[in-house]
């Protein structure tokens, strides 16, 4: 095998029976704790929908079909500094389309982009005002997640190491000028791209991002009106009550890893929280707001490759690396101006906490829209949304560019 320094290698998932086989055993023996005292999720997943989606889990979810979903989109593995990072790449037939750089957030991989991908790639689309909406899709999986594992060691949870080895990667694909989108982690990693390789990113288009420091002082929300008021109260009410998986990710990441690795009800519970907690607030259940398989991939991905303790040791270094640089900004004595970079644009979903005025302040965004459904998984939730959108801002700063 090649292993130039800069060699793409043609990957494909292939899990081993054995592995198929023992996450059912152990969802069959799980050892459940007493019945929760309470009804409801304000103590963490009631049990009985745990005890449900887990028998669905062993019993009738087809992982071999999911499998096979996922391999009809070309995937590709590459080392970056020691780091095997596996990637998804979809190129359209459109010769002249615009290459798309997405980047997925926690607890999730680029599959989360995986209803969005043929319509992005779909050479039929037309053009509008002599731009063409075609895109040349790449996904990267973060490393420490998916199938960017084994870590290979400390430091990649630093979100600009991340952004340096992805602006790598879209070098060897040759793409010399891209967007890129992100959500969540991968959010706080396009906004990075546009310092690492400004002469490369046409614009940096944002979904999931976080209005303030999760651990920080709470957002003045008296201060604020309309949607940007609603939205900073719901992000205090976070920080008091839900961002308790973060702080335990955040300083104590190996002691988790031994339950996510040894139990998948741990992994399950552990990601299905998020998505009954960051979806549409329409949907009671996670599994309302998105397809109940599409769930079950991610986490069954998390599972297989043990990703559950590695992402959370990415988490744990990203959030130091966020601290330092909330605590040089307190620091600062002059008011600090939004740095000058490559266009940005943002969706704001109905689930988001995005406040306006506080991401914002100067007004320099140049697009931006704000919808009433969805929620952080656009591509899970509402992909004509999304599509929709990165169509709109790629029209903007494409046409802008040229």
């Amino acid at each position: 095998m090649n292993t130039a320094a800069n060699d793409i290698r043609p990957f494909r998932i292939q899990i081993d029976d054995a592995a198929v086989d023992d996450l059912r055993h152990r969802l069959r023996h799980t050892r459940w704790p007493s019945t929760s005292v309470v009804e409801g999720w304000e103590r963490g997943v009631p049990q009985d929908y745990l005890q449900g989606l887990a028998a669905y889990w062993s019993d009738a979810f087809d992982w071999r079909a999911r499998e096979r979903r996922l391999n009809r989109l070309d995937q590709f593995v590459t080392d970056v500094d020691g780091q095997a990072v596996h990637f998804v790449h979809v190129r359209s037939s459109q010769a002249d389309a615009v290459p798309l750089l997405m980047i997925h957030g926690w607890p999730s991989t680029p599959f989360e982009f995986d209803d969005v991908v043929g319509s992005l790639t779909d050479p039929a689309r037309d053009e509008v005002d002599g731009v063409p909406v075609a895109f040349h899709v790449v996904a990267p999986s973060l490393p420490g997640y998916g199938f960017s594992t084994p870590l290979a060691g400390a430091g990649w949870g630093n979100l600009f190491r991340v952004a340096q080895a992805f602006a790598e990667i879209m070098e060897r694909l040759g793409y010399e000028r891209y967007l890129v989108h992100g959500t969540d982690a991968g959010a706080g990693v396009a906004g990075l791209l546009g310092m690492v390789a400004p002469e490369r990113v046409i614009g940096v288009h944002l979904t999931g991002t976080a209005p303030a420091m999760p651990f920080g002082p709470p957002i003045d929300a008296a201060s604020l009106t309309g949607a940007d008021r609603r939205r900073a109260e719901r992000f205090n009410e976070a920080q008091e009550d839900a961002y308790g998986y973060l702080h335990l990710q955040s300083t104590r990441p190996q002691t988790l890893a031994y339950a996510l690795a040894d139990s998948p009800v741990a992994q399950l519970a552990w990601i299905a929280e998020k998505f009954h907690e960051w979806t549409d607030p329409e949907h009671e259940l996670p599994d309302e707001a998105v397809d109940r398989d599409a769930l079950l991939t991610a986490v069954s991905i998390a599972w297989f490759t043990g990703a559950g303790g590695s992402s959370a040791h990415a988490t744990y270094e990203g959030m130091q690396v966020y601290r330092q640089m909330a605590a040089a900004q307190d620091g600062a004595d002059a008011a600090h101006e939004t740095p000058s970079g490559p266009p940005t644009g943002v969706a704001v979903f109905a689930a988001d906490n995005t406040v306006r005025s506080i991401l914002d302040p100067a007004g320099a965004m140049v697009h931006w829209r704000e919808y009433d459904r969805g929620g952080h998984f656009p591509g899970m939730e509402t992909p004509e949304l999304l599509v929709a959108d990165l169509d709109a801002f790629a029209r903007l700063v494409v046409a802008g560019g040229e």
